[in-house]
């Protein structure tokens, strides 16, 4: 059984002129960009526009990465980037369409995401978390639906691991206030 390659090794052989390295690259990480993008985003083609976009950054400005943080984290980073700069050019109001085979969320501190049992809770939430201001919502998707911790967010966002649990905390409460005003 063949042996898969680190990120590192597909890398340099990449910046040493193999393209077939950057193909196995994109391979390993385009549905994970089109997911963060598409949480984003909210829409299959801006998701689309977004994977383009980040493969595109990720073709020309790969020599210039050097392995400070995991290429998945720099990837995260220009996705989330990427996807902010869109939602802020659409000026949208909506976000985060929730797919079907959304993975079961951890780690949160309310039961708010644990209840939701079918389509139409899903389709409730995804209404409520539109609601929900942009770095708000951008810890939640990360936190929830990517699973990554909060030194991960930091890394990813630039931001300190104490905004990003005060933002998450608001997050959280503003859902289960817009969850509870819409049963009643």
């Amino acid at each position: 059984m063949k042996e898969q390659k680190s990120d590192k090794e597909l890398v340099e052989e990449f910046l040493e002129g193999d393209e077939y390295s950057f193909n196995l690259i994109v391979h390993r990480y385009r549905e994970r960009i089109y997911w963060h993008a598409r949480r984003m985003t909210g829409d299959h083609f801006d998701a689309d526009d977004v994977v383009q976009e980040v493969l595109i950054v990720l073709y020309k400005k790969l020599k210039d990465f050097r392995f400070e943080s995991g290429l998945y984290t720099w990837i995260y980073r220009i996705t989330a980037t990427r996807s902010i700069n869109l939602i802020k050019r659409k000026n949208l109001r909506r976000f985060l369409p929730i797919s079907q085979d959304v993975r079961s969320l951890s780690d949160t501190n309310n039961d708010i995401v644990k209840d939701i049992e079918n389509k139409e809770q899903l389709k409730r939430l995804d209404m409520v978390l539109q609601k929900l201001p942009v770095k708000q919502r951008e810890v939640f998707i990360l936190r929830n639906f990517d699973e990554l911790s909060y030194e991960e967010i930091a890394e990813i966002t630039g931001k300190s691991t104490g905004g990003l649990k005060a933002n998450y905390f608001h997050a959280l409460k503003k859902i289960n206030e817009l969850m509870t005003d819409e049963n009643e």
